[in-house]
């Protein structure tokens, strides 16, 4: 055995039938008991259809959930539960009927307000999170807010629990990899019972435990214990608790558990697991080890367990009793919390300026506009791949000498690991709402993918927790094609992007609206995505006169040429070929077609797209994105939808193949937008 694997393997023995007090192990027990009846009594709610339509069971896990729970502290520490961790909750302190109010989805539900799935437990107040159903995915969430504590000398850790499936997701290994690798205060807690659902662990990992897969990460301590056995799992966690604030180092504590029940309540474990492993499972039932525990140590006599087992009955029944008079969730509400509301600028409320004097570049106006607001607000942090490295700030420098006058704590570099850099932006920016967050989830736009399930959470955390938290980040990503980048460098991302609410999308064309864009994304509560249209970085026709303070309002567009005879609405790179073809068209045919530059996706001028409309009775729709499924077939809709009767002419888009953009410039020249071929649709249309 290895030198690593002995310091890892040693547990203090503070905790044992000698040192533990009567009254701490009553309390243990009356908690146990009363979990029980709950895991127990969720499926009847089911099947009198009265809710937890879904129910993970938890019995087999009961020592180190109660030892989570108990060594959790709600005014300095973060906890971040999963679905199978009742016990848990109600040792952190989380009461009988606020479990209940969770499974039959209440309006009274702290957790979520009937919003989330029953059994997923949270009590925000605490810091006892809103965890996703997507398995293993809050281990991020807690490697980032156990970044702020240790960013701002915050005496506290962060619980990360899962069961040991869920460590094969990848997110999880970046996690630990930060966590290890920044020296960040957490603990994850592995609840092995042997199945992912009805897949074996040999399926999912050759270690027989999962935490020996993390054996070579430096600056990470493994702890193994029984889980089943309340006292070694109070060793466990106290001993991880212990070395964590005291080395700054992460630790797992992997606890060897049973499953009981089955996975769920649509789980038939018979069909997988034969009569003899059930047996044995129940036979080491931890239940049956601390009844005889407190037996042996006359902490309660035969008689004493089922008078309180008699007691828990009765808490349990005047928890039900309130939880059926507490109202269901009102169908009206239904678009409460789907984002925060956004800061209204006070001196620009449309977002325009009509300051002269010397014009910047966009990607220039990006650099000021971050450095300004860094000045402003000392809580404002950025990381990325390569955002922040000597001279060099990001693939476009953007991000170009922040590190030097802010400092390493503040401007860092990430892993390239895109699904690490958005899921720690959401944890970080839960210690503080003071803190604000600006990431560049990818090099390139086209690489964000693997953060798809990250960013999935960020848009609806705001709704899922019934307006309780919202992460403040804005994700900066450069877009767009033009430069000759092909697969991967060239893509433009918005139409998958923009189907998901929650969030708020930009795209700017112009220097003045990139610098206001995102300093309203920044001063924000609530998440914003930043598309940056690289191919205008440093284009001349994206220069601007650009104010200081410049604010641009979300779903605020901005008429860039106005006209009369036709209106095309775009946004991004098309927006200055667009222009140009306005123009050429007026010289040769004196009609004049206004074009609109929507700069917000999400939220949408609409307004401003039908007032043009009407005006001109003809729209053309531009933009890079593909038109089969992109974005512009929305614009579409909203117009033929509500501005039918105003044309006079058929609605008409302009937007890429539906191919992948090529890399050699005649490829791409084939696929993209150009002014030609928007000259030619705006033509079409006016001759109509």
């Amino acid at each position: 055995m290895s030198k690593k694997k002995e310091t890892a393997e040693h547990i203090p023995n503070t905790y044992s039938p000698e040192t533990v007090d009567a009254n701490t192990f009553r309390e243990w027990y009356q908690l146990m008991v009363l979990g029980r009846k709950l895991d127990e009594k969720a499926p009847n709610y089911l099947k009198q259809a009265l809710g937890w339509s879904y129910h993970a069971p938890y019995a087999g896990h009961d020592g180190i959930q109660l030892a989570i729970g108990q060594v959790f502290d709600r005014k300095t520490d973060h906890l971040f539960p999963y679905y199978r961790d009742m016990l848990t909750a109600l040792s952190a302190g989380i009461t009988a009927e606020e479990i209940l109010l969770n499974g039959l989805s209440k309006a009274t539900d702290i957790a979520s307000g009937g919003r989330h799935m029953s059994n997923h437990f949270a009590k925000p107040e605490w810091n006892i999170h809103n965890v996703s159903s997507a398995t293993g995915n809050h281990t991020l969430h807690a490697v980032g807010v156990a970044r702020a504590m240790k960013r701002y000398g915050h005496k506290g850790i962060a619980i990360s629990s899962q069961g040991e499936s869920s460590v094969s997701e990848g997110y999880v290994y970046e996690a630990i990899n930060g966590a290890s690798n920044e020296k960040l205060p957490v603990i994850f807690v592995f609840q092995d019972n042997g199945y992912g659902i009805s897949v074996p662990k040999k399926d999912q990992t050759a270690n027989r435990k999962a935490a020996d897969n993390f054996r070579g990460f430096k600056n990470l301590r493994i702890i193994h214990c029984d889980g089943k056995d309340v006292l070694n799992s109070m060793n466990a966690m106290h001993e991880a608790r212990r070395h964590v604030l005291e080395s700054g180092e992460p630790v797992i504590v992997h606890a060897n558990v049973v499953r009981i029940g089955s996975h769920s309540n649509s789980d038939r474990q018979d069909l997988y697991r034969d009569d003899r492993e059930l047996h044995c499972v129940k036979a080491h039932d931890p239940m049956l080890k601390i009844q005889k525990l407190l037996l042996k140590h006359k902490v309660y006599d035969q008689q004493g367990l089922d008078a309180l087992d008699k007691q828990m009955n009765k808490v349990l029944a005047e928890a039900h009793k309130k939880v059926m008079k507490a109202p269901d969730p009102d169908p009206a509400s239904i678009y409460d919390f789907v984002i925060p509301e956004p800061l209204q600028s006070e001196k620009y409320p449309d977002g325009t300026h009509a300051e002269s004097g010397e014009k910047k570049k966009l990607i220039t106006a990006l650099n000021e506009t971050l450095k300004a607001e860094f000045r402003l607000n000392p809580d404002t942090y950025i990381w990325g791949q390569d955002v922040a490295y000597k001279e060099k700030g990001g693939i476009f420098n953007v991000t170009k000498g922040m590190q030097k006058e802010f400092g390493i704590e503040r401007v860092f570099n990430a892993p390239i690991a895109e699904d690490f850099i958005v899921g720690t932006a959401n944890g970080m920016s839960r210690f503080d709402e003071k803190i604000r967050i600006v990431i560049e989830g990818a090099e390139f736009a086209d690489y964000f993918w693997p953060a798809m399930e990250q960013y999935v959470e960020m848009t609806h955390d705001y709704w899922r927790s019934n307006g309780k938290f919202a992460p403040n980040v804005t994700i900066r990503l450069a877009s767009g094609g033009y430069i000759g980048g092909g697969l991967y460098h060239s893509q433009t991302t918005e139409g998958a992007l923009t189907t998901f609410s929650g969030i708020r999308v930009v795209y700017p064309s112009f220097a003045d609206d990139a610098a206001g864009l995102l300093r309203t994304s920044m001063r924000s509560k609530g998440p914003t995505l930043f598309l940056e249209p690289k191919a205008l970085y440093n284009a001349k026709a994206a220069e601007t006169v650009v104010p200081d303070d410049f604010e641009v309002p979300f779903g605020k567009a901005r008429i860039r040429r106005p006209g009369k005879d036709l209106t095309i609405v775009t946004y991004g790179n098309t927006t200055h070929l667009s222009i140009q073809a306005a123009d050429e068209i007026a010289a040769e045919t004196g009609k004049e077609i206004e074009v609109l530059d929507i700069r917000s996706l999400i939220p949408l001028d609409t307004e401003a797209i039908l007032n043009s409309v009407k005006k001109t009775s003809r729209a053309l729709v531009v933009h890079e994105d593909k038109v089969f499924s992109g974005f512009g077939g929305e614009l579409v809709s909203q117009i033929a939808e509500m501005a039918f009767e105003y044309l006079d002419a058929p609605l008409v888009r302009v937007g890429s193949s539906f191919t992948p953009v090529g890399f050699h410039k005649n490829l791409e020249a084939a696929i993209l937008p150009s002014m030609k071929k928007i000259k030619d649709a705006a033509r079409n249309l006016l001759d109509y």
